[in-house]
């Protein structure tokens, strides 16, 4: 077991509903996630959720340098690290529904793009409605924002919920294909265009 991996577990034992998760997602979950990411420009990225770094990997690939990359994290061992591991990205150890307070501080417009590792479908009603608004109105019009759900949790009340939910707040809403090199298994859901 990776040392990664053994830090994930231990945090998802210590707090499983903020955790969400026993290991990192796999470098094909983060590719699929983080595809909306543009290739030029100086865009604002919000990650949420980061964990260990699998996502944040590959946004800084991405990015190469350009625009901002705030990584939000509320579990306090996994942002030091995160902070340690990645001395570029402005990590930020807080509440993901303090979003637009956080971009406001720093004097960021509005986020062009929103890669979410949160698990919403631990979540209860009010903190996924309260969580998604605060990514809506961080977002500019023709921002995206971009989560993955997992495969055995589709069935689930409050997964079926968080799916109306996206559906409610985004006038575009695509599933993608399922990464089965993941485990387990993930798709990701790719929404645009934040409804007011």
């Amino acid at each position: 077991m990776s040392n990664d991996t053994t830090l994930f577990l231990g945090q998802f034992l210590r707090a499983p509903s903020t955790i969400g998760a026993l290991a990192p997602s796999s470098r094909r979950l983060a590719a699929a996630v983080c595809a909306p990411i543009p290739e030029r420009g100086e865009p604002i990225v919000v990650e949420l959720g980061p964990g260990t770094g699998a996502f944040t990997a590959e946004i800084q690939q991405r990015l190469a340098g350009r625009g901002h990359h705030l990584a939000v994290e509320v579990n306090e061992p996994l942002a030091r690290l995160l902070a340690e591991r990645f001395p570029t990205v402005d990590v930020a150890h807080a509440d993901a529904a303090r979003l637009v307070e956080l971009l406001r501080e720093r004097r960021l417009r509005q986020a062009d793009v929103v890669v979410s590792g949160l698990p919403w479908a631990a979540f209860p009603r009010e903190l996924q409605r309260d969580l998604l608004d605060a990514v809506t109105t961080a977002m500019g019009q023709g921002g995206a924002f971009t989560t993955f759900s997992y495969v055995h949790a589709v069935p689930l009340s409050s997964a079926r919920r968080f799916r109306a939910l996206l559906a409610e707040r985004f006038e575009e809403v695509v599933q993608g294909r399922t990464v089965w090199r993941n485990a387990p298994p993930a798709f990701v859901f790719h929404a645009r265009r934040p409804r007011p």
